[in-house]
């Protein structure tokens, strides 16, 4: 199941919309080309060598269909905090050659002169030769999705007043907003016990133990950082087994599994990083889904460890299936990074590492904003403040 199809949000359901007569399929057409340029200006914004006078797609729509005066200051500022991050990322060793960004509409909803339109964004961006090795990766993507507002003035014309990322645990290069903060899924997988919510340093799981979940150190961001090499082959378990099965279903999910990616669902990245680890060896400790030792997921039934960002953390360590690291920049093949988007001790994002280059620079693959091939150095660049946490798997 492609996630985008069921991103679609449910006041879209059903297979007729009721518009109003001023809203044809031309005006929604126009609609997705003017999210389209939106979202087009902003992946420009950090290919090597744009300048404003090439991300200014949105300037070419004026009229029936165009942006508001409120939405073009917020294009600006967007755009402009986009430039300073390319120049961060250029300084970490990253630039790109190219971008594209394609975004399709997926449903529209009007009621009277406002209008909700849901849209999918598909964006490649091609790392520039020579800033990674020629072995490395040669593009990094992501999907996402959003919803946007119209309103209309009283002779008709509609305007773009606002954009809302409908992505839980949103994560992606161009996006310059906060991340939403979710962790745990808050819809129960059918046939478990519903996940606790999401803990807090101070929370108490259930455990067997009286000593409360382990805590995970943080990991340095500096690089590069010393030697700390991972023995891939021979070991207990399949590396390359987990990047297969990563490369395979980072847009496409599996549907043996729930997806938990959408609004409200709670987000499906750790879902998807402990279905990496399972296809590369790790083995079911079955019991009680709110016992943060016991870890185990299928179609029916998952364990908050399996789908929940902080409870993967304690089993993890607990279990001693990991050992932390003392720097992002060591994680390899298989391995786990996790981050805290506002520091708050609580974990908010699970993705594991598909790719490492010659420089030590790994690279990561995730849901919730499905994302293949991202650099460490762009997340640091694009979240300098986070805590960052990494685990040898």
């Amino acid at each position: 199941m492609v996630a985008g199809v069921a991103l679609i949000p449910n006041w879209s359901a059903g297979a007729a919309v009721t518009d109003d007569p001023t809203v044809d399929a031309s005006t929604k057409a126009t609609f997705q080309k003017l999210a389209d340029a939106v979202f087009t200006d902003r992946t420009q914004a950090l290919v090597d060598g744009s300048t404003s006078a090439h991300t200014h797609h949105t300037a070419g729509f004026s009229g029936s269909v165009r942006l508001s005066g409120g939405q073009t200051r917020e294009q600006s500022s967007a755009l402009g905090k986009l430039r300073a991050r390319k120049t961060l990322l250029a300084k970490l060793g990253e630039k790109y050659s190219a971008g594209d960004t394609k975004v399709t509409l997926d449903a529209t909803e009007v009621h009277g002169r406002s209008a909700k339109v849901a849209v999918t964004e598909t964006t490649t961006l091609t790392y520039k030769k020579g800033t990674v090795p020629a072995k490395g990766p040669k593009t990094t993507g992501f999907q996402a999705h959003h919803e946007l507002t119209f309103k209309a003035g009283r002779h008709g014309d509609w305007q773009l007043t606002g954009i809302h990322d409908t992505d839980d645990g949103y994560l992606a290069v161009n996006q310059v907003e906060p991340p939403a903060t979710s962790s745990t899924p808050t819809t129960p997988p059918t046939g478990g016990t519903s996940p606790s919510p999401t803990a807090t340093p101070t929370g108490t799981p259930s455990s067997p133990s009286d000593d409360g979940p382990p805590d995970a150190p943080r990991a340095a961001t500096s690089y590069p950082a010393p030697a700390n090499p991972k023995q891939l082959t021979g070991g207990a378990y399949d590396y390359k087994a987990m990047v297969a099965y990563a490369q395979k279903y980072w847009n496409h999910y599996n549907p043996d599994y729930p997806d938990y990616n959408g609004a409200g669902a709670g987000g499906d990245c750790t879902n998807f990083v402990s279905q990496v680890l399972k296809a590369g060896g790790w083995k079911h400790v079955p019991g009680y889904t709110d016992d943060y030792t016991k870890w185990f997921g299928n179609a029916d039934i998952q364990s908050d460890s399996f789908v929940g960002v902080n409870e993967f953390s304690w089993f993890a360590l607990s279990s001693k299936r990991v050992t932390p690291l003392a720097n992002v920049y060591q994680a390899d093949l298989g391995d786990v990074i996790q981050m805290d988007f506002d520091r708050d001790g609580s974990k908010d994002h699970s993705m594991v590492v598909t790719y490492r280059d010659g420089s030590g620079v790994p690279y990561v693959t995730y849901h919730s904003t499905n994302t293949y091939n991202r650099s460490v150095a762009s997340l640091v660049a694009s979240y300098p403040t986070a805590y960052f946490y990494a685990y040898r798997t």
